[in-house]
């Protein structure tokens, strides 16, 4: 059984962070990253390479898994703030927090990204306007990669870490158990590693396996919430006065009727509407790409209302799954319906499809999406669409689209210090899968803080030089 110093499981955003800073410091630790997914260059959603309409389950999913995770084949959009995408800042403090996340920033930059506009959502007008209509426009200054130079930043980063890091693709995880020196570590395939330190940075899509391993290691959690909405594609026209000045708006609505919470997510000016799939189950996401040539007509956006359960209901994924499963269902995959339709109680279908204005970036299934949603969060994203009309006229036209459904699964929160390590000494939770990190800027930023920690425990080489 071969020995390492540091294992880390996950080569996602927390991930490849983590293994960049190590690598950077010179750290004398022997490092492996093992990652179910594939290699960076060999990750392409048959989708997107024309081999087929609908998402066919690949397992593991090419956009979910891989080197970078989640976010390699996303927008690229990293937002720097602690007003939203996690609370790193309760375990780090405020002005550290904001550290590290400048610190990834200037890290994209320095390797590909330095051409990437900055936005920033300090407009007083827009958020005048907003708040005219009760929509709250969040502070952060937002670094929009796209797709496309995004994977060309990861891989120029790839080609860094290797010097400092083994990695294994394509190993999954099965059990971690823990010994009086540190951890096995045995994988589906039968290998097992043994290690010192052990940091599980396995993303959102890791989250059931977290959920067992601290049950197994006896490390308290806290039930968290799942975001589950629909995807809204218009007219890039509609949201130009708002995106071309902030990009990403993340605009927050309390409903009338419910008193709930509504607010948008991952907007993509000018992208595309996407499928991807989270241990077999189809939901939606959007991307949008840097070059021009790329773009679209239209406009993409979530609307998403947090669910969160207390007695006698706990698992609150279980709960995001179901939904999604019945939309899988009915639809085979993802279900598109046009907004006017939704409203006058029609179920869409090919004919009506064919009428709208609004031309779909995304193949999915004419449906209702009333037959899946849940009523009071269907009122709500119907209520926050009328809102959102009022400072973004068009929002409400009838040929507005909605692709159901999109959920956003966190893992329970995971009890760590703050160095995001657990009650059992050694092992560290980080990332969107400790439940602490829900973006990229913050999950990145974990892993830098982590890998910080552990090079002081096993001193530094000589530096590498990026």
């Amino acid at each position: 059984m071969k020995h390492y110093d540091i294992i880390v499981v996950g080569a996602g955003a927390a991930g490849v962070f983590m293994a960049y800073e190590l690598t950077k410091l010179g750290c004398g630790a022997d490092v492996l990253v093992i990652e179910k997914g594939a290699p960076l260059e060999e990750r392409a959603c048959p989708i997107a390479k024309g081999l087929t309409e609908k998402c066919i389950r690949c397992n593991p999913c090419h956009i979910m898994n891989g080197y970078g995770g989640a976010g390699s084949l996303s927008d690229g959009k990293y937002n720097i703030t602690t007003s939203f995408g996690g609370d790193l800042h309760v375990y780090v403090g405020e002005n550290k927090a904001m550290e590290l996340m400048e610190y990834v920033d200037s890290v994209l930059c320095s390797m590909g990204g330095s051409e990437a506009a900055l936005y920033s959502t300090e407009n007083k007008e827009l958020k005048t306007l907003a708040l005219r209509h009760g929509l709250h426009l969040l502070d952060a200054k937002v670094r929009h990669l796209g797709t496309d130079r995004n994977v060309k930043i990861l891989g120029n980063i790839f080609e860094y870490v290797k010097k400092g890091a083994e990695f294994r693709f394509r190993t999954a995880l099965d059990t971690v158990e823990k010994t009086g020196e540190g951890f096995i570590v045995r994988t589906a395939g039968g290998e097992e590693f043994s290690c010192t330190d052990l940091v599980l940075a396995m993303g959102r899509s890791g989250s059931k396996m977290g959920q067992e391993i601290c049950a197994k290691l006896s490390i308290p959690t806290k039930s968290n919430r799942v975001d589950l909405g629909l995807r809204v594609e218009l007219p890039a026209e509609i949201f130009k006065h708002i995106t071309d000045e902030v990009y990403e708006s993340k605009l927050v609505y309390i409903t009338e009727k419910y008193g709930d919470r509504v607010r948008t997510f991952c907007m993509n000016p000018y992208g595309e509407v996407v499928s991807e799939n989270t241990n077999g189950i189809v939901t939606v996401n959007g991307h949008s790409y840097a070059d021009p040539a790329l773009r679209t007509e239209n406009t993409n956006f979530a609307l998403l209302v947090a669910s969160r359960f207390t007695e006698p209901f706990h698992n609150s994924n279980e709960y995001g799954e179901s939904i999604a499963r019945l939309s899988n269902m009915l639809g085979g995959g993802v279900l598109v319906q046009r907004f006017g339709d939704l409203i006058k109680g029609h179920r869409s279908n090919a004919s009506r499809m064919a009428k709208s204005f609004t031309r779909p970036t995304l193949k999915a299934t004419p449906g209702d999406l009333a037959l899946v949603m849940p009523k009071r969060q269907l009122d709500d994203i119907i209520e926050m669409i009328y809102a959102l009309d009022k400072i973004a006229p068009g929002t409400a036209n009838e040929d507005t689209l909605l692709y159901g459904v999109e959920v956003k699964f966190y893992n329970s929160t995971v009890e760590v210090d703050g160095n995001l390590e657990t009650p059992v000494k050694g092992l560290y939770m980080l990332g969107d899968g400790s439940g602490v990190t829900h973006s990229l800027s913050q999950a990145s930023a974990s892993g830098v803080h982590v890998a910080r920690r552990l090079a002081e425990k096993y001193g530094k080489k000589p530096a590498a030089n990026p």
